[in-house]
């Protein structure tokens, strides 16, 4: 299971009701994992709120160096110092190297446990996987905005569920041997080669994509291709030349959802200039019914 909060969704400038970019990614697999994907101002007081543990982030992905989607780092590194973290963090990003260096480096604040920048590529068409858990893959992909940007893709592992039928109609018992077909994909029972199609149906993992902010391209329609969720950058209602480069209106974010076969599409990122979503949730409907318009704190479950 999978459960994403919005802590934040504006584009730019926060206002009262919405906070700058930030999404928090709660996986239930064996273990509990939080992933943080972006980490605008306010964040740590936005996931106090929500009622998250920040000391159990452990990896922080950012699509760009823009500060409303960076600069939560600084205090929430500070905050994760003054509680004695003593784990490593890891932050994914382009150019991160660089940039997190520079965050490390301001002031006089050091920290008491290890920051590793990992350099996500921002260049090309190909999708990378840059990080990978036991249950689950990290991928990203380079998207259009006025700076080095990329969007982030994650991907459970597919995994095998044995069907007690075909057991049955084998002839075959539950027992250790079914662990090591698991693992390995195939086993001896009783001098046969059993192999794990023989007993087990494949169960495809969830797939979430977020977008960061981007202009329509076709990368972000690669990334997520059958995706269960795309969370992509709605900034504008109509976008005409005079609004900010770089970004999407939800209408053309829309038609990349329908073009990528999604599931289900949420726009975030919005402009502080619509206090009122409806209109730009029901354009993006138009053309990708089952749409909406994130707000803060605003939680989605996904199940298989």
């Amino acid at each position: 299971m999978i459960e994403i909060t919005f802590l934040g969704t504006v584009a730019g400038i926060p206002t009262k009701e919405r906070s700058h970019p930030a999404i928090a990614l709660e996986h239930y697999g064996k273990a509990k994992e939080i992933l943080l994907f972006d980490c605008g101002e306010g964040t740590q007081l936005q996931l106090m709120k929500a009622r998250i543990s920040f000391m159990q982030i452990d990896k922080i992905f950012i699509t760009h160096w823009h500060a409303d989607h960076f600069a939560g780092l600084i205090p929430l590194i500070t905050t994760l110092c003054l509680e004695k973290r003593a784990k490593e963090l890891k932050i994914f990003a382009p150019e991160a190297e660089k940039f997190v260096s520079n965050i490390l480096d301001l002031g006089y604040f050091g920290t008491r446990f290890p920051v590793t920048a990992i350099n996500v590529p921002f260049h090309g068409t190909e999708v990378r996987l840059i990080e990978e858990g036991e249950e689950y893959q990290i991928f990203s992909i380079p998207v259009l905005h006025t700076i080095p940007s990329v969007a982030y893709c994650f991907k459970e592992k597919d995994s095998w569920g044995i069907d007690v039928n075909k057991l049955k109609e084998l002839g075959l018992r539950r027992g250790y041997w079914l662990k090591k077909l698991k693992k390995f994909g195939k086993t001896e029972y009783r001098g046969k080669e059993i192999k794990i199609e023989q007993v087990a149906n494949l169960k495809l993992g969830l797939k979430v994509v977020y977008t960061g902010d981007t202009k329509p391209c076709e990368n972000v329609v690669k990334l997520s291709k059958g995706a269960d969720l795309l969370i992509h950058d709605g900034t504008f209602l109509e976008l005409d030349e005079a609004d900010g480069k770089g970004h999407a209106d939800v209408g053309q974010a829309a038609e990349i959802a329908k073009q990528a076969g999604v599931k289900s599409l949420i726009l975030t990122n919005i402009s502080r200039r619509y206090r009122n979503v409806k209109e730009l949730e029901n354009r993006a409907q138009n053309v990708f019914p089952n749409s909406k318009v994130a707000y803060d704190f605003m939680k989605v479950t996904l199940k298989k």
